[in-house]
């Protein structure tokens, strides 16, 4: 089935000023219902028809209603979730996805994570029209959500240039990588030759913070007259901090000389603490998406993003009694911040098109680099006494990714079969990158100055910046890795209704093995409303090069916590392997339903096992630990920790999704939809530990770890919404519901001091009004009812000093309700 340019540019137009500025009306299903018809014309597939199977390789989309299982979520709905980022959109649309707002403390609070089936997120692979988008400089080396993770971060892609986003949950690791163990997320952008689009949104949260101004805009045209286009996007973003820090319930000042109070406690009080809220950020993204035909069956494209980004993170506050504090420096204590610059971007370039006896081909070269430079402000060294300096350069990561690849398919008559073979193949070689730059010498070296004051004057400081020490010149590193990746694809019918996909990948990387994955997946269609599917894919996800070679060092009072890359000598002398990659299989059981017209049921049933998780260690501790880290040159590090393949895992879960679309003629359009996903994820079984640690009596890995990696996500999660259009006016209701997670405010394997956050109902509501065709206003909030999680107990906040008297990782957030009007203007 063959269409004309000005057939799929009259569609794209009518995508675009169907799904742009109409909120989550009746104009994003309208938007929806054209990708859609898009995707299925574009890679010719229906669920009964005649037409070809298979993915082609010119596509940017994944084919629908086949045995893979494809969510799609249109870029109106993303715009008019009220979230500033694609980031926090997609996980407010898409029950399948979690993204807690604040990933963890420190350089874990600087960029969000996203997880999919309650995963790591490095078991989702990011893709951008189909092609893999680059992971990012900072690995979340603090225990939170998704530690030792290094991902992928999407709200570094200007939210106004996507048309919509597929969400591919089977047989994502044949398709498009061996590391989409959990599944793979498909930004497709748009592609339109005319208009563009302005939508500003200013926000904020009912406790009277967190305003933040958010522009976006998109402007597409035509370039020559055979459907070349161009679109650019662009969004803008300040968003100014949260706090919701509880009073500071540690010892503020050492008493008088006389035993009298100190007078500064009546002037300062205890309301110090700035650490449990959201930063401060400011992000400039800019993107474009361009295609031009060369020929009349070759084209030129271009895919390229580029992101800068301020963030300024509140770290722990440090009272005058606290011994990392200089008094004199900081007579009413100091209140550190972690900065962050960064400079993200990604080129995408090549060339597709249709020719080679009927084959289509793609053939690319892409290159990206993400660089983030640390700075810890209004901090000090104490171990420099009252020379120190209170602003630190700590130092920088950068990661980049050049790729190269070709992909081909073809459709191929057999004779035998009822419809023709989709068959699609290609080979890739990357070229990954990880650095570490150390940071200035004051920012970690030890000046030889002991405390100055207190019960603990005269002895040793902890040197380093306090709070984010800056990195030494043993973290300097510069890592790369070849790989090598192939696969080949067959997708078939053997009867009229029974669809077979057979997929397979072979992976080289240099200094790990090749590794061969495969799937199978298979679809009978009873009639054109009721279908089954299934599939069973293997998987495999190298470590990155950051978990491989981070440092970090985490001063404190008394002692020190170093994370160390695995390949130290430190870590070696700890019992610490090369890193091995995790391999997967899953298996999975769907059905797909349309009992009557407009209303359709998509359920699944789904196993995942993962052998040799990459994790952190339980932290080592004790004066064995201590020597072995001096003998191999960690000087008065006190603790360490470093990652590991520590066990085995099991992933039971299901999701199901249903909407239904009412068309009354009195009272508008209503569409009704669900979304549930129930995950449980369980350890299988556990590494044993190496013998220096036998020896030492020390857990190799504690229940403390394990519940962090397993509960980062809640098991449950339930969308129920109502989006309804009559004439000019819309209405949008949302209710989420969060399943129970389990808090740990301080490492400890003491389960009677874990605290249980009750499950949680958060409803969104947005009403619009479109003053005239072009022009749509609107005014909402998330979180309308300013839900908060559940407080924590009085006994487990010493471990912050008061700060976090809310679950600083819980999924929804700790921030109350937010408000937000939003204009947008089509043109």
């Amino acid at each position: 089935m063959k269409h004309s340019r000005a057939y799929r540019a009259t569609l794209l137009c009518s995508v675009f000023f169907c799904g742009l500025g109409a909120g989550r009306s009746a104009w994003a299903d309208t938007a929806a219902a054209a990708i859609k018809d898009l995707t299925e014309k574009e890679e010719n597939v229906t669920v009964t028809g005649t037409v070809l199977p298979g993915n082609s390789a010119i596509s940017t989309s994944t084919k629908r209603h086949s045995t893979v299982q494809v969510t799609v979520v249109s870029g109106a709905q993303l715009l008019a979730t009220g979230q500033s980022n694609l980031t926090q959109a997609l996980a407010q649309m898409s029950p399948d996805v979690s993204s807690p707002p604040l990933g963890g403390g420190g350089a874990s609070s600087l960029t969000q994570t996203i997880q999919l089936r309650g995963l790591s997120p490095d078991h989702t692979l990011i893709l951008v029209d189909g092609h893999r988008r680059h992971i990012g400089a900072n690995l979340n080396a603090l225990a939170a959500p998704n530690w030792g993770s290094e991902p992928t971060d999407i709200s570094l892609i200007p939210i106004s240039l996507v048309d919509h986003v597929e969400v591919i949950t089977e047989g994502a690791s044949a398709l498009y990588g061996q590391d989409a163990i959990a599944g793979a997320i498909n930004i497709v952008l748009k592609k339109n030759t005319h208009g563009g689009s302005i939508n500003f949104k200013n926000s904020g949260y009912y406790a009277g913070d967190g305003q933040s101004i958010d522009a976006t805009g998109n402007y597409s045209f035509a370039i020559g007259r055979k459907g070349g286009y161009a679109d650019l996007g662009f969004q803008i973003l300040h968003q100014l901090p949260t706090n919701r820090s509880g009073d500071y319930v540690g010892t503020m000042y050492y008493p008088l000389a006389n035993g009298q109070p100190d007078p500064r406690a009546a002037v300062v009080g205890r309301d110090v603490q700035r650490n449990l809220g959201l930063p401060k950020t400011t992000t400039e993204t800019i993107g474009d998406n361009i295609g031009i035909p060369i020929t009349d069956n070759v084209s030129f494209y271009n895919t390229s993003t580029y992101g800068h980004r301020n963030v300024h993170v509140a770290n722990t506050y440090r009272s005058p009694a606290d011994a990392q504090t200089v008094e004199a420096l900081y007579p009413y204590g100091m209140q550190p911040y972690l900065d962050m610059e960064e400079n993200d971007f990604q080129v995408n370039t090549g060339f597709k098109g249709k020719s080679f006896h009927d084959i289509a081909w793609d053939a690319y070269v892409n290159y990206a680099r993400d660089e983030q430079q640390y700075y810890n402000m209004h901090s000090n060294n104490p171990t420099y006494g009252l020379d120190s300096p209170t602003n630190f350069y700590d130092g920088q990561t950068t990661v980049s990714e050049l790729s190269a690849g070709f992909k081909g398919s073809k459709s191929i008559d057999l004779g035998f079969l009822p419809r023709p073979v989709g068959l699609s193949f290609g080979t890739e070689y990357r070229h990954d990158t990880f650095q570490m730059g150390e940071g200035e010498y004051a920012s970690w070296a030890d000046g030889g100055v002991p405390i100055l004051a207190g019960p603990s004057a005269g002895k040793a400081a902890n040197p380093g910046a306090t709070d984010h020490a800056g990195n030494p010149p043993l973290s300097a590193t510069n890592n790369n890795r070849d790989v090598y990746d192939g696969f080949v694809n067959l997708d078939f019918f053997v009867t009229k209704k029974w669809e077979w996909t057979l997929g397979g990948h072979a992976t080289g990387y240099s200094r790990l093995p090749t590794v061969v994955t495969g799937s199978v997946g298979t679809r009978y269609n009873f009639s054109k409303r009721y279908a089954i599917r299934a599939s069973i894919n293997t998987g495999y996800r190298p470590p990155t090069l950051g978990q491989e070679n981070y440092f970090y060092s985490s001063p404190h009072v008394g002692y020190s916590v170093d994370t160390l890359p695995g390949s130290s000598a430190a870590a070696r002398a700890l019992g610490a392997q090369p890193l091995k990659g995790e391999y997967s299989r899953s298996f999975s059981v769907g059905v797909d339903m349309n009992p009557i017209d407009d209303f359709e049921i998509t359920g699944n049933l789904y196993y995942i096992a993962i052998n040799d998780r990459i994790y952190s260690t339980t932290t080592f501790a004790g004066t064995q630990v201590e020597s072995i880290l001096a003998a191999a040159g960690l000087t008065g590090v006190t603790n360490a920790t470093y990652f590991a393949n520590i066990g085995n895992t099991n992933t039971f879960g299901g999701n199901l999704q249903a909407s239904y679309m009412l068309h009354t003629p009195r009272a508008g359009t209503f569409k009704f939809s669900l979304g549930v996903n129930l995950t449980d994820n369980e350890m299988r079984s556990h590494a044993k530990a190496p013998q220096v640690i036998q020896n030492m009596g020390l857990s190799y890995f504690n229940s403390y770890v394990q519940e962090v990696m397993l509960r980062s996500a809640p098991k449950n999660r339930e969308n129920l919404s109502m989006d309804w259009r009559f004439g000019k006016f819309s209405l949008f209701v949302q209710e989420m519901r969060y399943g129970s997670v389990v808090n740990i405010e301080s490492p400890t394997t003491d389960a009677s001091q874990w605290q249980l956050q009750k499950p949680a109902f958060l409803t969104d509501l947005e009403v619009g009004y479109r003053v005239i065709p072009r022009l749509y206003l609107a005014v909402g909030a998330d979180n309308l009812f300013n839900k908060y999680p559940t407080r924590q107990a009085a006994s487990a906040l010493s471990s912050s000093t008061g700060a976090n008297i809310y679950n600083r990782n819980s999924p929804y957030g700790f921030n109350g309700g937010m408000y937000y009007v939003r204009a947008n203007l089509d043109f």
